[in-house]
């Protein structure tokens, strides 16, 4: 009798249900607000960092000679920077601002925007670094003053900025014709392909001319 009591009491402990207060609701409230506060968070960090980014990025690109006014010590300073202090402060300027592009596109959107599963969504810094090291390839390429570095980095930055091309035009969801069946990719610039693309077409009409 006993043991019928205490499972009767144990179903009925399962069935009841917590109690909600009235101002809280069990889809909403506090935890969207949470969610609200943090995407401002880092909003705010985004942009605070892009904004120090670029403070430090436009001097070493276009004022490097500032460098040495803050980095001298001596009493004689020096008004030039060597080829290769004026190499290496141009092209971290442009990484920097690589960087600071990469955080200013991708500031968190609001919640209330939902991104599809089914679509991922490229790294946030795949378009500014495969921009700037296309620009690096080609400074590097024309530099001369620096020797064999302006090689070593020619063939780095081209290599990262030629991947870089290749997964943003062809490593994400394909784009098959319903009706040919052609990779819709392939006859895009730089990279037409519309004799293949004819020729299938032609080959679709005549079998549906066919059936």
């Amino acid at each position: 009798m006993s043991e019928a009591i205490e499972l009767d009491d144990l179903k009925a402990r399962r069935g009841t249900s917590p109690s909600i207060p009235a101002g809280d609701s069990p889809r909403g409230g506090p935890r969207l607000n949470l969610d609200a506060n943090q995407e401002q968070a880092v909003a705010l960090w985004a942009y605070v960092t892009t904004a120090l980014l670029m403070i430090i990025a436009i001097p070493m690109i276009f004022f490097p000679s500032v460098l040495l006014y803050i980095a001298e010590t001596n009493e004689d300073r020096r008004n030039t920077l060597t080829p290769l202090e004026a190499f290496l402060a141009l092209h971290s300027g442009i990484l920097l601002v690589a960087f600071a592009m990469g955080l200013l596109f991708n500031v968190p959107a609001s919640s209330s925007i939902q991104v599809s599963e089914s679509s991922p969504q490229p790294h946030p810094l795949l378009v500014p670094l495969t921009t700037s090291c296309a620009l690096i390839a080609f400074i590097s390429y024309n530099t001369t003053s620096v020797g064999h570095l302006a090689t070593l980095v020619f063939l780095g930055s081209a290599t990262v900025a030629i991947w870089g091309i290749w997964t943003i035009l062809f490593a994400g969801t394909s784009y098959i014709s319903r009706k040919t069946g052609a990779d819709k990719r392939t006859s895009r610039f730089l990279f037409g392909n519309k004799a293949a693309a004819s020729s299938q077409k032609k080959e679709w009409k005549k079998h549906q001319g066919a059936k």
